[in-house]
């Protein structure tokens, strides 16, 4: 789904990173450097800017003008250029790769806008843009200042301000403009169909927010987002949709692309190859697993599928769903992390929570929230649940995948601790100059540390949340194989869906929304997580046969962690010239 250009949304992804206070004296001059890349996503996309902590954008929007593609290219061409001078000059070896990372996301924010402005339309879900900006002011935790400022970014965005003009007005003319184009496609029918049936509830999700913060003098905005979101869907089906395409695939050249903006260094095919071994090896080893797992609760099955579907029947209650997380899943991973040092716990406990409705129509699956890490006032990161249905229509099945006491564990290490939630907190409390956090961002590091994280945690968790585990990581595997395949024409869309759900066994409704998620969602991105953890443990076998009885995990974690999100290749380097000599410099 295209919120906004690709351009704009390149160096900003949804997980917001930052710095810490008081860093290392390199990392204060490397976060100088940055503030060229900062001012240029400020300015285009303030909304982001507010996300990661940005102070001074809160009452702004994003900028959807005429030739918006070219101001903003030639805007990043500047800064580049700025970094190259600065390169040249930099004798600090930290500073030096930290400028190169730098100039490394410019350049993949310069030809992404290139790519989608000479071969798709520029269709944007203006309704979600809007709901994704009011969300980053109205959280829980944000301050008393944006509370304040979010009634003006409404009203900004609503064209009621003088000098403002409504964001939807402009996303109509950023289509009409690109719709002349014949070589430039539109989007594909199923994306603009779930666009038009969440714009309601975005709407309504909105208002729930204005509410919960109590923000006064709202109703005319309010009443004029319901009117403007009416009449954009209207718009869109007028307009988008004889546009539409009903072949979901892309231009070959724009999906090579957004794998290597996902960190996936390999080709589709050899990633294809890999998750292919690493599926079968894992269901092996869960078809061993599951006989255990049914014996202990008194059923007899044997295979995998059938002891799965078993554990799903013991759904929660509603209210009963964050008191076992909060009670029972997140104090007992927490006890086993410091017990037997896989990490270091982060100084602020953990929050999680339940989604809203809006929420989950924006992200289905369950995620970690993260706080804004510049500038941080003590906002933590927050774990949010998703267990409702995310068809806005209604007319999809429930899913079954997320609220039950088996799949609580590797979820809770996933998104909380020691995954996301604790590599963000981190970030926090440790101090990690902005280019190995914002701009060294990709899909391959943070979701290749959540995997192995679950991994670490797999000992210390019951027997059959050791096979949800397992079947998460068999889930993994398949997305490696399946997106790309679909992608590139090898497979059909039934055939995918058939693998969720019967050997992987996800819902019809979580089957979906993965099969959405490799046509048009995040069509590239699902594979990181595999690629991710597959370099991490490599990387990890390397050190352990390197250092042999010298080797600590818990030093090597913290080590992993202490890097903020480098890719896979720096990260890897780090581990060989710096981790492993001062390891074996130790008596």
């Amino acid at each position: 789904m295209r919120q906004f250009p690709l351009l704009l949304a390149l160096l900003v992804p949804a997980l917001a990173i930052a710095q810490a206070p008081a860093p290392p004296a390199w990392v204060a001059r490397s976060n100088q450097d940055a503030q060229v890349l900062l001012r240029v996503q400020a300015q285009f996309n303030p909304e982001r800017a507010s996300a990661i902590g940005l102070r001074g954008y809160d009452e702004q929007v994003a900028d959807l003008g005429p030739q918006v593609h070219e101001r903003a290219r030639a805007a990043y061409v500047q800064a580049r250029e700025r970094l190259q001078a600065d390169l040249a000059k930099e004798t600090d070896p930290d500073v030096r790769e930290d400028l190169q990372i730098m100039i490394d996301a410019a350049n993949r924010a310069i030809e992404g806008g290139d790519l989608e402005q000479r071969l798709t339309l520029d269709w944007i879900d203006a309704p979600a843009l809007v709901f994704g900006g009011m969300q980053v002011l109205l959280q829980s935790q944000t301050s008393p200042q944006q509370h304040a400022a979010a009634l003006m970014r409404l009203q900004r965005y609503l064209g009621m301000l003088p000098g403002s003009s409504s964001i939807f007005a402009q996303a109509k003319a950023r289509f009409d403009d690109s719709a002349g184009d014949p070589k430039r496609i539109g989007p594909y029918r199923g994306e603009l169909d779930l666009a038009l049936n969440n714009a309601a509830t975005y709407a309504a999700g909105i208002r729930k927010l204005f509410a919960g913060a109590k923000i006064a003098h709202a109703d005319a905005a309010l009443a004029e987002l319901d009117r403007q979101v009416a009449d954009y869907v209207a718009w869109e089906r007028a307009n988008v949709m004889p546009k539409a395409r009903t072949d979901f695939h892309e231009p070959p050249e724009l999906y090579a692309f957004r794998l290597k903006v996902r960190g996936i260094e390999i080709p589709p095919q050899t990633l294809i190859e890999r998750a292919r071994l690493e599926y079968m090896e894992t269901r092996a080893a869960m078809q061993t697993l599951a006989p255990i797992v049914a014996k202990e609760h008194g059923w007899d099955l044997t295979d995998y599928r059938d002891v799965i579907h078993a554990l799903k029947r013991e759904q929660f209650a509603p209210d009963a769903v964050e008191p076992y997380y909060r009670g029972i899943v997140i104090p007992a991973l927490e006890k086993a992390i410091a017990a037997n040092r896989v990490v270091s716990l982060p100084n602020r406990p953990m929050i999680m929570r339940l989604a809203s409705a809006a929420e989950t129509a924006a992200q289905p699956a369950p995620h970690m929230l993260p706080p804004p890490l510049i500038g941080n006032y003590g906002e933590r990161g927050q774990f949010v649940l998703t267990g409702s249905n995310p068809d806005a229509s209604g007319k999809a099945e429930a899913f079954d995948d997320f609220n039950y006491k088996a799949a609580a564990w590797t979820l809770t290490a996933h998104e909380g601790r020691p995954g996301h939630e604790l590599q963000f907190s981190a970030m926090v409390e440790r101090g990690v100059s902005l280019a190995r956090s914002l701009f060294a961002f990709n899909s391959v590091n943070v979701e290749g540390w959540a995997l192995y994280a679950e991994a670490e945690m797999v000992p210390y968790e019951p027997h059959d949340g050791q096979l949800i585990a397992l079947d998460q990581r068999l889930m993994r595997a398949a997305r490696a194989m399946l997106d790309p395949m679909l992608n590139l024409g090898m497979i059909d869309r039934d055939t995918a869906f058939r693998v969720l759900t019967h050997d992987v066994g996800l819902s019809k409704p979580y089957a979906q929304q993965e099969v959405d998620r490799y046509m048009f969602r995040m069509p590239g991105q699902a594979g990181s997580y595999f690629y991710g953890y597959s370099q991490l443990m490599q990387l990890r076998a390397e050190t352990e046969i390197a250092l042999g009885p010298k080797f600590d995990r818990f030093a090597f974690n913290n080590f992993l962690i202490d890097q903020g999100l480098l890719p896979p290749d720096l990260l890897a380097r780090a581990v060989r010239e710096r981790f492993i000599p001062e390891q074996e410099a130790r008596r």
